[in-house]
């Protein structure tokens, strides 16, 4: 996959063919059976793969991984369509821009309903591979915001960091009375956090934190179980790094969009290689990432136009992890160098 940068069936099989001296279609069919249900499978000692079973081995991979002495970890829940075909729930690992997906189910895109059962089966299944006395916070977007969710998160003692709408009340404690919501957001930039009773309908005891940031047409508002001292309203732009995510598993990488598949189960299978190739470019990319020499504007002149230009803004990313990760490997190919298997380096979290 990292060589022809595609999951195509079609693709990989063919390079493989050529790298191994194999015959393609053997190859391809042997590809195709592997996503297959036994039952589908030739042969008599065939058997499904029970890809659930793997979800807390990856993000033990990632953890082993992990810079030494960071005990903070960013998890990410949403769900992305492709077409009209499926929808894939996902947790992923936020990391450097990017995301790493852990656990996830497919499902087809007609399917009704909340998915309450396949969130919380996905949060379980990696439940006892962090370290307890590690920070996790967990991010969803508004159309997440649930009440059971935000207290399956609690039960896993993580911390959920959920943003919600605008409509609806919050009683503060110094205060016995519901306000709208929208009382407690200032379109300064100013953020704000308060603890008390959210919602009065379906109530829960959190930390409302807000921000209306002058270049965002709406506003920040989430829910969280941190204190008002211990939350950053910024840690939520973590969020948006799952976006690059998806966007790494379609055309921004594997080329998922062009799949053929139908069939949701084969589908979440399918998803293990994409997640595999995902954390190993990501784990390369974002040590080249980390090893990128800081900045050399404190030793410009004061007078000199990059002081006014830079604004205070941190260094830009100009590629992904993910696609550094892939120019790295596909380099060491060209030079005949050993693989490399790269780590994480997690930044600090955005104030």
């Amino acid at each position: 996959m990292v060589m022809t940068q595609s999951c195509g069936l079609t693709r990989v099989s063919q390079q493989l063919a050529q790298v191994l001296g194999q015959k393609e279609n053997t190859l391809r069919q042997r590809l195709r059976e592997w996503n297959w249900e036994k039952e589908a499978k030739a042969g008599q000692r065939r058997q499904d793969l029970q890809v659930s079973l793997c979800f807390p081995f990856l993000l033990k991979w990632i953890l082993s991984w992990w810079g030494e002495g960071e005990h903070r970890l960013a998890l990410a829940l949403d769900a992305s369509s492709l077409k009209m075909t499926f929808v894939v729930l996902s947790l992923s690992v936020v990391y450097r821009g990017v995301a790493i997906p852990v656990a996830w189910k497919v499902t087809q895109a007609a399917h009704k309903g909340a998915w309450k059962g396949e969130w919380l089966a996905l949060l379980s299944s990696v439940a006892q591979v962090v370290p307890a006395d590690w920070q996790v916070i967990v991010l969803t977007d508004r159309g997440l915001y649930a009440r059971w969710l935000f207290q399956a998160i609690q039960r896993l003692g993580w911390h959920p960091l959920m943003r919600i709408n605008l409509g609806g009340k919050f009683c503060s404690q110094a205060s016995s009375q519901f306000l709208p919501l929208s009382q407690f957001v200032s379109k300064t930039g100013q953020p704000w956090a308060g603890k008390g009773i959210c919602f009065k309908n379906d109530p829960i005891q959190a930390t409302v934190l807000t921000c209306w940031e002058p270049r965002y047409q709406d506003p920040w508002l989430m829910v969280s179980d941190l204190q008002p001292e211990q939350a950053q309203t910024a840690w939520y732009g973590m969020r948006s790094w799952i976006e690059n995510g998806f966007r790494s598993t379609k055309r921004g990488g594997w080329q998922w969009q062009n799949t053929r598949m139908s069939d949701p189960a084969r589908a979440t299978r399918f998803w293990l290689a994409l997640a595999v190739a995902t954390l190993w470019v990501v784990s390369v990319g974002g040590e080249a990432d980390a090893s990128l020499p800081a900045s050399s504007l404190q030793e410009l002149p004061p007078a000199h136009i990059a002081h006014r230009l830079s604004k205070g803004r941190p260094r830009t990313r100009h590629l992904t992890c993910f696609r550094q990760g892939i120019i790295v490997i596909l380099a060491s190919l060209f030079d005949h160098t050993p693989l490399p298997l790269g780590s994480f380096h997690p930044q600090p979290w955005p104030t």
